[in-house]
Protein backbone atom coordinates (compact mmCIF):
# COMPACT_ATOMS: atom_id res chain seq x y z
CA UNK A 1 0.00 0.00 0.00
CA UNK A 2 1.38 3.42 -0.99
CA UNK A 3 0.42 6.38 1.18
CA UNK A 4 1.12 9.93 0.06
CA UNK A 5 2.01 12.76 2.48
CA UNK A 6 -1.60 13.92 2.92
CA UNK A 7 -2.74 10.34 3.54
CA UNK A 8 0.04 9.77 6.07
CA UNK A 9 -0.77 12.99 7.92
CA UNK A 10 -4.46 12.06 8.02
CA UNK A 11 -3.66 8.59 9.31
CA UNK A 12 -1.29 9.95 11.96
CA UNK A 13 -3.88 12.50 13.08
CA UNK A 14 -6.59 9.83 13.27
CA UNK A 15 -4.32 7.73 15.46
CA UNK A 16 -3.52 10.74 17.68
CA UNK A 17 0.14 10.77 16.70
CA UNK A 18 2.08 14.05 16.49
CA UNK A 19 2.66 15.13 12.91
CA UNK A 20 6.29 16.10 12.52
CA UNK A 21 7.20 18.76 10.03
CA UNK A 22 3.88 20.54 10.28
CA UNK A 23 4.40 24.27 10.73
CA UNK A 24 1.06 24.57 12.49
CA UNK A 25 2.03 21.89 15.00
CA UNK A 26 5.51 23.31 15.52
CA UNK A 27 4.42 26.90 16.12
CA UNK A 28 2.81 27.57 19.45
CA UNK A 29 -0.34 29.64 19.21
CA UNK A 30 -0.07 33.06 20.83
CA UNK A 31 -2.01 33.39 24.04
CA UNK A 32 -4.78 35.96 24.06
CA UNK A 33 -3.61 39.09 25.84
CA UNK A 34 0.10 38.62 25.15
CA UNK A 35 1.79 41.85 24.15
CA UNK A 36 4.08 42.35 21.16
CA UNK A 37 6.53 45.25 21.40
CA UNK A 38 8.19 46.02 18.04
CA UNK A 39 10.81 48.76 17.92
CA UNK A 40 12.54 50.21 14.86
CA UNK A 41 15.81 52.15 15.11
CA UNK A 42 17.40 54.57 12.64
CA UNK A 43 21.08 55.20 13.36
CA UNK A 44 22.48 58.74 13.62
CA UNK A 45 25.58 57.69 11.69
CA UNK A 46 24.64 54.64 9.61
CA UNK A 47 28.02 54.66 7.89
CA UNK A 48 30.07 54.79 11.09
CA UNK A 49 31.88 51.52 11.60
CA UNK A 50 30.56 49.44 14.46
CA UNK A 51 27.46 51.47 15.40
CA UNK A 52 25.00 48.89 14.06
CA UNK A 53 26.89 46.04 15.74
CA UNK A 54 27.02 47.96 19.05
CA UNK A 55 23.26 48.53 18.92
CA UNK A 56 22.59 44.87 18.08
CA UNK A 57 24.85 43.72 20.93
CA UNK A 58 23.10 46.11 23.32
CA UNK A 59 19.68 44.84 22.30
CA UNK A 60 20.76 41.25 22.89
CA UNK A 61 21.65 42.10 26.52
CA UNK A 62 17.92 42.62 27.09
CA UNK A 63 17.43 38.83 26.91
CA UNK A 64 18.41 38.69 30.58
CA UNK A 65 15.21 40.51 31.58
CA UNK A 66 12.89 37.80 32.92
CA UNK A 67 9.62 39.36 31.73
CA UNK A 68 10.64 38.96 28.06
CA UNK A 69 9.13 35.74 26.66
CA UNK A 70 10.72 36.13 23.22
CA UNK A 71 13.27 38.55 21.78
CA UNK A 72 14.25 38.87 18.15
CA UNK A 73 16.78 41.38 16.85
CA UNK A 74 16.96 41.98 13.12
CA UNK A 75 17.93 44.16 10.19
CA UNK A 76 15.96 44.85 7.00
CA UNK A 77 15.47 41.71 4.90
CA UNK A 78 16.48 41.78 1.24
CA UNK A 79 12.90 41.36 0.08
CA UNK A 80 11.22 42.76 -3.01
CA UNK A 81 10.80 46.53 -2.91
CA UNK A 82 7.11 47.40 -2.76
CA UNK A 83 5.27 50.57 -1.81
CA UNK A 84 3.97 48.98 1.41
CA UNK A 85 7.39 47.87 2.67
CA UNK A 86 9.45 50.31 4.74
CA UNK A 87 13.01 49.11 4.93
CA UNK A 88 14.51 52.49 5.80
CA UNK A 89 15.28 51.49 9.41
CA UNK A 90 18.65 50.02 10.38
CA UNK A 91 17.85 47.65 13.28
CA UNK A 92 14.66 46.28 14.81
CA UNK A 93 13.73 44.39 17.92
CA UNK A 94 10.59 42.35 18.51
CA UNK A 95 9.64 41.31 22.03
CA UNK A 96 6.76 39.27 23.39
CA UNK A 97 5.44 39.76 26.92
CA UNK A 98 2.72 37.83 28.73
CA UNK A 99 0.99 41.04 29.84
CA UNK A 100 1.09 44.81 29.48
CA UNK A 101 2.22 44.93 33.13
CA UNK A 102 5.25 42.76 32.24
CA UNK A 103 6.15 45.22 29.49
CA UNK A 104 5.91 48.09 31.98
CA UNK A 105 8.27 46.24 34.35
CA UNK A 106 10.69 45.73 31.44
CA UNK A 107 10.72 49.50 30.83
CA UNK A 108 11.87 50.09 34.43
CA UNK A 109 14.33 47.18 34.58
CA UNK A 110 17.97 48.20 35.27
CA UNK A 111 19.21 46.24 32.23
CA UNK A 112 16.84 48.18 29.95
CA UNK A 113 17.89 51.47 31.53
CA UNK A 114 21.57 50.56 31.06
CA UNK A 115 20.88 49.73 27.40
CA UNK A 116 19.31 53.18 26.84
CA UNK A 117 22.26 54.86 28.62
CA UNK A 118 24.94 53.00 26.66
CA UNK A 119 23.26 52.90 23.24
CA UNK A 120 20.89 55.87 23.22
CA UNK A 121 23.43 58.10 21.50
CA UNK A 122 23.51 55.74 18.49
CA UNK A 123 20.00 56.36 17.17
CA UNK A 124 18.43 59.40 15.56
CA UNK A 125 14.90 58.04 15.51
CA UNK A 126 12.92 55.26 17.20
CA UNK A 127 9.41 54.08 16.33
CA UNK A 128 7.50 51.67 18.57
CA UNK A 129 4.48 49.54 17.70
CA UNK A 130 2.78 47.81 20.63
CA UNK A 131 -0.08 45.37 20.13
CA UNK A 132 -2.03 42.78 22.10
CA UNK A 133 -3.04 39.40 20.70
CA UNK A 134 -6.77 38.99 20.21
Amino acid sequence: MIVNRRGWMGLAAALGLPVLGSRAAAASAPRQGQMVHHVFFWLKEPGRAGDREKLIAGLKTLRAIPEIRELRVGVPAPTEQRSVVDSSYHVSELMVFDTVADQARYQDHPIHKRFVETCGDLWARVVVYDSIDV
